[in-house]
């Protein structure tokens, strides 16, 4: 199928494809910003067409207000709020929503378009629909994680619903950027090697646990749980990682067990990617795509751990509504976070399994 795709596919739908994942990557980075600005809860409804456009009124922007005042976030936590300071955590939320319509548009309409202009060949066909249901499906995971910090008890979105809604995005840009691989990647690109192809699945296996860490790390709050590095707060192995009943609790709702995840993966997928490497510099052909990329996990993956050291040591200069170095360091940890798995899916796709 993928010969049949690459043979017959126009240059306009690669395009079309690849656009759509630097808009899926825009948007988590969005949800980023959203989430490290407090501003995921600032909307209290969930309109499809109508949320589309912000407040145009100084009357809009009052009704708006009046609705989050009724939040626990407001009353727990920002009750000092002005209505400038709203204006400021309601136009992240709203541009993160926005983007994501922008998004669907930009799908519908190129979709049309590469139809009318038999662009797309109908082995494309089901492939874009699932995309774009999956799509969909992500929009409304998004509203679910929303309505979870709308409880009477609560000032954020649920943890285990923010990495729900950021493994979901992850796996939706995954599974565009594997179409549009489809597309581009001549097969004398494609490299066979049952040893390097496992070690690439495992690495890919790891690093899922370690972003749904990364992802219950930020919504528990919990870089400044522990600011200190090599150790946990004094420890290597924390007494605390286990003082919740019962035990599997700790690995979703303790912040410190929840620390301790998200560093012993970081430490074990650097340890991997250099094995990685290490066996892709002893190969004795490399195709030209593998020449130019053979080192840039390793890189990445040094980036990220020094990010992800620095984000912690800078943890308690947080000041609650201020956008500081902390913050800086966050979103460019989950940015380098998805290039990783970006680089190890395009990895996953030149590397197969040796013909028998």
């Amino acid at each position: 199928m993928e010969n049949s795709l690459l043979k017959s596919s126009s240059r306009p739908v690669a395009n079309w494809i690849l656009l759509g994942v630097f808009m899926l990557l825009v948007q988590v980075i969005l949800g980023g910003i959203t989430r490290l600005t407090g501003s995921g809860l600032s909307i209290t409804e969930w309109n499809v067409v109508t949320g589309a456009l912000p407040p145009l009124n100084n009357q809009q922007w009052i009704t708006e207000f009046e609705k989050y005042k009724q939040t626990a976030q407001y009353n727990l936590l920002n009750n000092d709020f002005t209505l400038s300071n709203f204006k400021f955590i309601f136009f992240w939320e709203w541009f993160h929503r926005f983007w994501a319509r922008m998004i669907g548009v930009v799908f519908i309409i190129g979709f049309i378009y590469l139809l009318i202009k038999k662009s797309l060949k109908q082995e494309m066909i089901i492939p874009l629909i699932i995309l774009f249901l999956i799509g969909a499906m992500q929009g409304t995971i998004g509203w679910i994680m929303v309505k979870s910090g709308f409880d009477v008890d609560s000032i954020y979105v649920k943890p285990t619903k923010l990495a729900l809604h950021f493994i979901f995005a992850l796996g939706l840009i995954c599974y565009a950027l594997w179409f549009a691989l489809q597309l581009i990647i001549p097969p004398v690109q494609i490299v066979r090697n049952n040893s390097l192809r496992k070690l690439t699945w495992f690495i890919i296996f790891i690093l899922f646990f370690q972003l749904l860490y990364g992802a219950l790390m930020a919504g528990h709050k919990a870089a400044n749980a522990a600011p200190t590095w090599p150790t946990i707060n004094g420890d290597f192995f924390p007494p605390a990682l286990f003082k919740l009943s019962p035990a599997i609790l700790n690995f979703i709702n303790n912040k410190i067990t929840v620390h301790f995840m998200h560093r012993g993966l970081a430490y074990l997928l650097f340890i991997l990617v250099l094995i990685w490497t290490f066996k892709m510099y002893k190969l004795s052909s490399l195709s030209d795509y593998l020449k130019k990329s053979k080192t840039i996990p390793l890189l990445i993956v040094c980036t990220q751990i020094l990010l992800g050291i620095t984000a912690v040591l800078s943890s308690p200069q947080i000041i609650p509504n201020h956008w500081g170095i902390f913050e800086w360091i966050a979103e460019l940890h989950q940015i380098t976070g998805m290039l990783f798995l970006l680089i190890m899916i395009y990895m996953l796709y030149i590397i197969r399994p040796a013909k028998h």
